[in-house]
């Protein structure tokens, strides 16, 4: 059992993910708490944080809320600066908060745009430069991007979405060339069609989600708890020599 804690265990380790209230970030969230790392679940709505919270105390994990809009880039840095308030200097950033608009590309909006960009790609870039320098200077950190199925391919009228996504990959690249060399793993988790409350809309559709299930190599569509054995990993020290890498939790959807 000794080998298996110095691999995973995060006793010791803070932790920052954002969008940790729902969804993928939740169960990310929850996994990395659970193995022992302070987190902070950052997020816009304080009721469904709290609940979160509550969740993860009750398994046994330390877990603590902030609130902000990440598209505001002053309460985006406030936020930062609370985290590590709360826990101290973070050494496990996860970027999962993402929105979603999918207007055919020719409506696409300046507005929108932006707004899709300053969540999915600006708030992941100025996480990355308030904490991934430090976790430089310390010789240990993690960062671990959410991307998507646009990260690669246009996939369901991707749009911005899918511009930002692509965007994302890049940036995480770019990370692990800056900070690699001194102990910061930067990676990207890649997920299939995961029934989240961002795909709710989607999920209406039960035709076509049944249609995406059948093109995932598992026949089945993704839940948020299969992406906890994915952050573990990458959160750990067993991802030390693991960096600038896509890794795809998708049941096989993009090779499918």
């Amino acid at each position: 059992m000794s080998m298996i804690e110095d691999l995973f265990s995060l006793d010791g380790r803070t932790a920052l993910v954002t969008g940790g209230s729902s969804g993928i970030g939740y169960a990310m969230a929850e996994a990395i708490a659970c193995a022992g790392a302070r987190t902070v679940l950052l997020a816009r709505r304080e009721g469904p944080l709290k609940e979160a919270v509550g969740r993860i105390a009750a398994q046994g994990g330390e877990a603590h809320a902030v609130t902000a809009d990440i598209t505001d880039r002053a309460a985006l840095a406030r936020a930062a600066e609370e985290a590590v308030e709360l826990v101290g200097e973070i050494d496990i950033l996860v970027n999962c908060a993402a929105n979603m608009y999918r207007p055919p590309l020719g409506e696409l909006t300046t507005e929108l745009w932006d707004v899709q960009f300053a969540a999915c790609v600006d708030a992941p870039f100025l996480l990355g430069q308030r904490f991934g320098p430090r976790m430089a200077e310390r010789g240990w950190g993690r960062i671990i991007n959410v991307g998507s199925q646009q990260s690669i391919s246009a996939f369901g009228n991707s749009g911005g979405y899918g511009a930002a996504k692509a965007a994302l990959a890049g940036l995480t690249r770019s990370q692990a060339e800056a900070w690699s060399p001194r102990g910061v793993s930067v990676n990207t988790i890649i997920p299939g069609f995961v029934l989240t409350p961002l795909t709710a809309e989607t999920a209406k559709d039960t035709e076509r989600v049944t249609a995406l299930a059948a093109r995932h190599m598992a026949n089945r569509n993704g839940l948020p708890d299969d992406f906890q054995g994915a952050a573990l990993f990458l959160a750990s020290n067993a991802a030390g020599f693991v960096t600038g890498q896509m890794l795809f939790v998708d049941g096989g959807f993009s090779v499918h």
